[in-house]
């Protein structure tokens, strides 16, 4: 998973600060090493796979999204509470 180039497209469809924005993208990469979503979906995480499924979301910057499709994720599948954003370094 490349979280460079999901930093990237983060910013450019939900802004957001750079520290939201590496947390996000580090919480993508524990997913996809964690194989979680290639075993319940057979799914890839990759960052325009994230992006897709972050535009689903009802609204919110690039944490308040990444939780929400989490969230769902933990209400059809279970176990993925653990990838949840609690916090990040605020920019200053």
């Amino acid at each position: 998973m490349d979280r460079e180039r999901l930093m990237d497209r983060l910013e450019a469809e939900f802004g957001g600060t750079p520290a939201e924005r590496r947390v996000v993208a580090r919480m993508a990469g524990d997913l996809a090493d964690a194989q979680a979503l290639a075993d319940d979906l057979d799914f890839e995480v990759t960052p325009e796979a994230v992006v897709d499924n972050l535009r689903d979301a009802p609204g919110g910057s690039p944490a308040e999204r990444w939780n929400w499709w989490m969230g769902a994720l933990e209400a059809s599948h279970g176990g993925y509470r653990r990838f949840r954003v609690t916090a990040w370094q605020q920019d200053s």
